[in-house]
């Protein structure tokens, strides 16, 4: 039997806001254990809590950007469970009624776009942290009632790969919008995967299992792929999927039981009484929806209509904000209409170096003026694509110009065919094999000698300019 692998995600996204949802206690990260806190995240009795307007008009900003409907009316409940990170043993939560509502996402894989639904977009607090020792459990309540929004997905998303894609893409709209750092590391952005298979052509979803633990976009790919793989081999032995909580073990990579998983009854929802429902006026909305700025996707477009770059290139460059207003500045700075280079660049050799550094490419600080120079060099054949790639190294760890690091180095390409013709008719002397391969129809023996040219010139003889010699030579006999 076949089955269809069905996968809803739950993202957390911490907020940035200066001060907490409910109180004024500060949100920076950091600081010691339980010195950000006051009688209101602590849960005192008697203490109140009051919204934080920034909150909740970032989280209505995010639902518009989901293409979500926005509740005019909303309200606040109470999400009971008992844990040590949960002072008040309660959450304030959303239940019924949602800021936003309806949304989707689409998303790109393998050239082919997808809709994924967003069911729910609702604003809650944040619980504390538990830090867990050989012999004990620390708690620390700093986090414990940070502006977290919870943005559901509906359960239309059917491999990891395409769960990997979708979270990427939401990241990045968020980053657009500017109301939440995202980085996974201080846990500003946390994700819950359920997953459950079905037999093919069956509607009905099947048994569900909630993974947790995962601390990036990858983990989050690897957990869901190792439980596609075991609740196959459970099905298919006529075995039942057990409904539960797991723990992703990455050191083990494989999922471990936790918890039976809980249902909405078991958290006994009811409205919070300490907050009013709060009208949301189709005035606010359409104010708040022109301050939505160029998404990932619109930005797409245009680099597309205006730079005449291909779509690839373009999602690549825009996926990140920070590093998509960098790439404009590229962009406008490179001369001519024709842009490939410097994006060959920027999604190239840049990118690379990032990736190595963990960083985005507007952070390895390049200037735009600095990388037009270098790729300017390349394309005047001044220097090879090698050497500019160890230039474009030198000039990110010693943030010199590229032309400061080509005369320090004396790497100017040589190009001139008389200055290169005593070395090739040397090379096909030294190398009479390879020359008569060529001859006897082996085309690719000339790349050996190619090479052999390169040694003898220390790298700097231009290897295209050395291959029409040696084609030009060897053709002669």
């Amino acid at each position: 039997m076949e089955f269809q692998t069905v996968i809803g995600l739950e993202v957390h996204l911490q907020l940035d806001t200066a001060s907490k949802v409910f109180c004024s206690c500060s949100t920076e990260f950091g600081q010691s254990p339980n010195t950000q806190t006051c009688p209101v995240c602590l849960g005192f009795p008697g203490a109140l809590p009051v919204l934080n307007e920034t909150a909740l008009l970032y989280a209505i900003k995010v639902g518009l950007a989901l293409n979500c409907k926005i509740q005019e009316f909303t309200k606040f409940d109470r999400k009971h469970y008992y844990y040590p990170d949960l002072p008040k043993n309660y959450q304030i939560s959303q239940y019924d009624l949602p800021i936003a509502k309806d949304g989707h996402l689409d998303i790109y894989l393998d050239n082919q776009q997808k809709r994924i639904g967003i069911r729910r977009v609702h604003l809650e607090e944040d619980a504390g942290k538990l830090i867990h020792q050989d012999d004990a459990s620390l708690v620390d309540y700093n986090r414990a009632g940070l502006a977290l929004l919870e943005i559901v997905s509906e359960p239309e998303i059917n491999s990891p790969q395409e769960a990997y894609a979708y979270l990427t893409y939401l990241k990045s709209v968020i980053e657009y919008l500017d109301v939440s750092d995202c980085d996974m590391e201080k846990g500003s952005l946390r994700c819950d995967a359920n997953i459950s298979l079905r037999p093919k052509g069956i509607q009905t979803l099947g048994v569900k299992a909630e993974l947790k633990n995962m601390n990036s976009f990858r983990a989050v790919r690897d957990a869901l792929a190792f439980e596609v793989n075991r609740q196959t081999e459970l099905l298919e032995d006529g075995q039942s999927v057990i409904q539960e909580t797991r723990l992703w073990d990455a050191r083990e990579q494989k999922t471990q039981p936790m918890r039976f998983k809980e249902e909405a009854k078991d958290y006994r929802y009811f409205p919070e009484p300490d907050l009013p429902p709060f009208l949301i006026s189709e005035g606010q909305i359409k104010e708040i929806q022109q301050s939505v700025p160029e998404l990932p996707r619109q930005r797409v477009a245009r680099f597309i209509r205006e730079y005449s770059v291909s779509e690839y290139d373009a999602g690549v460059m825009v996926l990140s904000k920070k590093d998509a207003e960098y790439a404009e500045r590229c962009l406008k700075a490179y001369p001519g209409e024709n842009k490939k280079p410097i994006v060959n660049w920027l999604i190239g050799p840049m990118l690379s170096i990032a990736g190595e550094k963990n960083q985005g490419i507007a952070d390895l600080q390049v200037s735009k003026e600095s990388l037009v120079e270098l790729v300017g060099f390349v394309e005047k054949q001044q220097i090879s694509g090698l050497q500019a790639k160890s230039v474009l190294a030198e000039m990110v760890n010693s943030k010199k110009s590229a032309l400061e690091i080509i005369k320090e180095k004396n790497l100017t390409q040589i190009s001139d065919v008389d200055a290169l013709q005593g070395i090739v008719e040397t090379v096909i002397k030294e190398n009479p094999g390879p020359a008569g391969d060529y001859r006897a129809g082996k085309a690719n023996a000339i790349m050996f000698l190619v090479g052999q040219a390169m040694k003898k010139s220390k790298g700097k003889a231009n290897p295209k300019v050395v291959q029409k010699i040696l084609k030009e030579s060897l053709d002669k006999v």
